[in-house]
């Protein structure tokens, strides 16, 4: 069955509605996928014009790699031991043939098809946490990541309506979203812009004291009902990460937030109580809650007559935690992205699914490694089988990598 074939026969053979309206018990196109075993979606001639690109020893890159099948591929991995592998956008042809296609005078090579990805990386959070920096992660910092999944996800089921969502482990310092129902592999470049723009909240740099504005006229419905916040920074910001990080527990910490304060009067009040108990015998955490409670007394009560005060309490809460999206993997369909389940080239994980629903559950640190899955195959081989008299046998499974 070819593509045009396939797109012509309505949707009946469409993956992306979970619960399929079927008029009849006997459909002939499903009669079609049952003897053939696998969803015409995923014929041999889509797969072909996918592009892959390797990475292999000493940064020798290879870019618009295709394959006939998974077989080719399977065995193009096996020679080259590739360090990583990442995916990209599916083609007008073979990327493999593009050259050819170069001297027609036609622009035939061209993306046609890409999933929707996102990008987010814990080391555009490095002004925010004080456990890390640069790749390193760990537990106090992750959760910055799993609330970054709770957001961006319930958004694209919410006010999208996307259903096929995968998140997956970058392998080292972050996540990467793919959304792969059929609307969202078709957006155009300017499309997937005004998605990736709906998300940005954070804007500025280092030079920048306030990054968010949510006094601006094209505040978005996820922020303007209140849900993200509401429903995941606030309590956030309040718990988890004022017990991991102690946003306010010294003089460096509690100057950058002072800095996202409009009102000069409102810092010199606050910053004065908060030096005269810079000696209290109050643990960090709790010196960071209570300064933290100071701070939304001290403004709320000035709340209804400056305008640039109504939303600095939320505009604090959205610096430290709103997602930071790479908004530039997102807005371009040829833009390449590691495939899910390839090995990380500088830790050795697995770049594993994450299941948005238990988000918080996930422990980057206990991704296995390749060492690690090595070992417990071979500990597998070690296992003595026992024969019939009791005697033990000696065979031992060795992992080759070809």
């Amino acid at each position: 069955m070819t593509r045009e074939e396939i797109e012509n026969n309505g949707e009946d053979m469409m993956i992306d509605d979970p619960k399929p309206k079927i008029e009849n018990d006997f459909n002939v196109h499903y009669l079609r996928i049952y003897y053939d075993g696998k969803h015409p979606g995923c014929d041999e001639y889509y797969f072909g014009r996918r592009e892959f690109s390797f990475t292999l020893e000493n940064d020798v890159y290879l870019r618009y790699k295709s394959f006939k099948n998974a077989s080719v591929m399977e065995d193009a991995i096996k020679s080259n031991f590739p360090y990583k592998i990442d995916i990209g956008a599916v083609y007008s042809v073979d990327p493999d043939k593009r050259h050819a296609y170069a001297h027609s005078g036609t622009n035939l090579f061209t993306p046609v098809e890409r999933e929707l990805v996102f990008d987010i990386d814990i080391t555009d959070y490095d002004d925010v946490r004080y456990c890390c920096s640069g790749a390193d992660v760990c537990s106090k910092c992750w959760p910055l990541m799993t609330v970054a999944i709770k957001v961006i996800d319930t958004s694209l089921r919410e006010d999208f309506g996307f259903k096929h969502i995968l998140w997956v482990f970058s392998g080292r310092r972050g996540v990467h979203c793919w959304v792969c129902d059929a609307k969202a592999r078709r957006l155009t470049n300017e499309q997937r812009s005004a998605v990736a723009e709906y998300f940005r909240v954070y804007k500025g740099n280092e030079n920048n004291a306030k990054k968010v504005d949510l006094m601006g006229h094209s505040l978005h419905p996820f922020l303007a009902y209140g849900r993200s916040y509401v429903d995941f920074l606030k309590n956030f910001f309040e718990g988890e990460l004022q017990a991991n990080q102690s946003l306010f527990s010294s003089e460096e910490k509690y100057e950058k937030i002072l800095g996202m304060i409009t009102d000069e009067d409102i810092q010199a009040d606050l910053r004065g109580k908060w030096e005269n108990s810079a000696r209290s015998s109050l643990s960090e955490e709790a010196t960071s809650r209570l300064r933290w409670e100071q701070l939304k007394k001290r403004l709320q009560s000035k709340k209804n007559k400056a305008l640039s005060l109504r939303t600095c309490v939320e505009e604090i809460v959205f610096t430290f935690t709103y997602p930071r999206i790479d908004l530039e993997v997102s807005k371009q369909m040829n833009h390449l992205l590691k495939a899910p389940f390839c090995v990380h080239p500088k830790t050795g994980r697995v770049c594993v699914p994450i299941d948005p629903n238990n988000c918080d559950e996930f422990d980057p640190l206990a991704v296995p490694t390749l060492s690690q899955l090595i070992e417990e195959i071979n500990s597998g081989g070690l296992r003595m089988d026992v024969d019939d008299d009791g005697m033990f046998s000696t065979t031992i499974i060795v992992i080759v990598l070809d």
